[in-house]
C-alpha cells in the first residue's frame, strides 16, 4: 500500500480500490463538504470530511463517526451503532449527487432501497479516533435531459485498511418543482404537530434513550405502532411532510429486536429495506414482524413489514446476532479465531 498525507497531514497507509491497487497520493481530498450537500444541517449529525473521485463512476469519501452521539449510541453495550452504514452510504450519495454529478441542493431524493451487511467483530468499540472510508462505485446511472435522475450506489466501508461492511442502494432525484407536483396537499402537513404516543420500554427494543424509541405498544403480538418523534433533532432533521426513511429503517430495527427473544442484546448484522410508497404523518402506520422461517422459535432473520391504510409502505428483512456471538473468541495467542460468529449463542 501507498503511503500518503492524511487530512491532518500525517503520513498513513492509504486504502485499495475494489478496482484493485493503492489510490495515487496525487488524486487529491475535497475537504469542503457542508451540510447542505449531504442534508444534515446539524453537523454532530453530519460524517462525510472529505471526498475525491477516482475515475467516472467510482469515489471514495471519508466519514468521521461520533464517539459520542445522541442517536448513534453503542449497542448492546460493545458495539458502534450499525445504522452508522446506511447512514454513510445516504450521506455519501447525495454528497456525490451534489458534488459530482451537479445535482442542485434544493431537489429531493426518494430511497428505493437500501441494505448492508456488518462485520460485528470490527464494529467493536475502541478509543480509534480513524476515520472510515468508504469506497462507493455509482452504477446504473440515469439522467432526464442533463440532469441526474437517478444512480445505484454500492459502498465497501473500511477503518485501518479492514472491511466493516458492505452497503448499496438506489436512489431518484426529483426536481422541487417535481416533488411539489408529486406531493400536491400533502406539503401542507409540513411542521404540523404528530401526537407523540407513549413508546415500548427502550430496553426492549435496545435502548437507552426513551426519546430514540420509534415503536409505540400494541395489542397485537408482533405489531407495532410506528411513533412519530418529530422533535427527536436526528430522526427529523428539518419540519417534513412525511415521515422520513431513516425513522422506518430503525422502526424495523427496533422491531427485529423486539422480535427477539433478548433484545437488549442484540445486533441488527443484515438489513435489507425496500421502499414501497411514503409513510404519511396524518395516519397510524404499523410494524409488523415475524419469523422468516415460519415456526422458527427463536429465529436469526426476521421480516418486518410497514402497513399504512391497507397498503404496504415498506418491506425489510432484519438479521439479528446475539452480542456474545457476533464476536469469536480468543485463541490462546491472543487472536480471534474462526471466520465469523455464529449467528445465534
Amino acid at each position: 500500500m501507498d503511503r500518503v498525507r492524511s487530512l491532518d497531514g500525517t503520513a498513513r497507509d492509504e486504502q485499495t480500490t475494489e478496482a484493485g491497487g493503492p489510490v495515487p497520493a496525487t488524486v487529491a481530498w475535497h475537504t469542503e463538504v457542508t451540510g447542505e450537500q449531504v442534508h444534515r444541517p446539524d453537523p454532530r449529525d453530519a460524517f462525510p470530511v472529505a471526498w475525491r473521485r477516482l475515475d467516472d463512476s467510482h469515489f471514495q469519501i471519508r466519514a468521521r463517526w461520533p464517539r459520542r452521539h445522541r442517536f448513534f449510541t453503542e449497542v448492546a453495550g460493545r458495539f458502534q451503532d450499525p445504522l452508522l452504514i446506511p447512514e454513510t452510504l445516504r450521506q455519501g450519495s447525495m454528497l456525490l449527487a451534489h458534488a459530482a454529478f451537479a445535482v442542485p441542493v434544493e431537489d429531493r431524493f426518494v430511497m428505493q432501497r437500501v441494505r448492508y451487511s456488518a462485520s460485528p467483530a470490527r464494529m467493536l468499540l475502541d478509543d480509534s479516533a480513524e476515520d472510515v472510508v468508504a469506497d462507493i462505485t455509482c452504477g446504473d446511472v440515469r439522467r432526464r435531459g442533463r440532469r441526474l435522475a437517478g444512480m445505484r450506489c454500492a459502498m465497501v466501508l473500511r477503518r485501518k485498511g479492514r472491511v466493516l461492511a458492505t452497503a448499496d442502494g438506489r436512489l431518484d432525484c426529483v426536481s422541487d418543482r417535481a416533488y411539489r407536483r408529486l406531493r400536491g396537499e400533502r406539503l401542507s402537513l409540513t411542521g404540523r404537530p404528530v401526537p407523540l404516543l407513549p413508546g415500548l420500554p427502550p430496553q426492549a427494543v435496545g435502548r437507552k434513550d426513551a426519546a430514540a424509541v420509534v415503536l409505540a405498544p400494541s395489542p397485537r403480538p408482533g405489531a407495532w405502532q410506528l411513533r412519530v418523534n418529530t422533535a427527536h433533532p436526528t430522526l427529523f432533521r428539518r419540519p417534513d411532510d412525511h415521515v422520513p426513511g431513516f425513522v422506518l429503517l430503525e422502526a424495523a430495527r427496533q422491531a427485529a429486536t423486539a422480535f427477539s427473544l433478548f433484545p437488549g442484546l442484540m445486533v441488527a448484522t443484515d438489513m435489507d429495506m425496500v421502499f414501497s410508497r411514503y409513510a404519511e404523518l396524518d395516519s397510524p402506520c404499523w410494524i409488523e414482524a415475524d419469523a422468516l422461517t415460519e415456526g422458527d422459535p427463536d429465529p436469526s432473520t426476521v421480516r418486518v413489514r410497514g402497513l399504512q391504510d391497507d397498503a404496504e409502505v415498506f418491506r425489510c428483512t432484519v438479521t439479528v446476532a446475539a452480542s456474545e456471538s457476533a464476536v469469536p473468541p480468543l485463541d490462546p495467542c491472543g487472536s480471534r479465531s474462526g471466520p465469523g460468529a455464529e449467528r445465534r449463542p
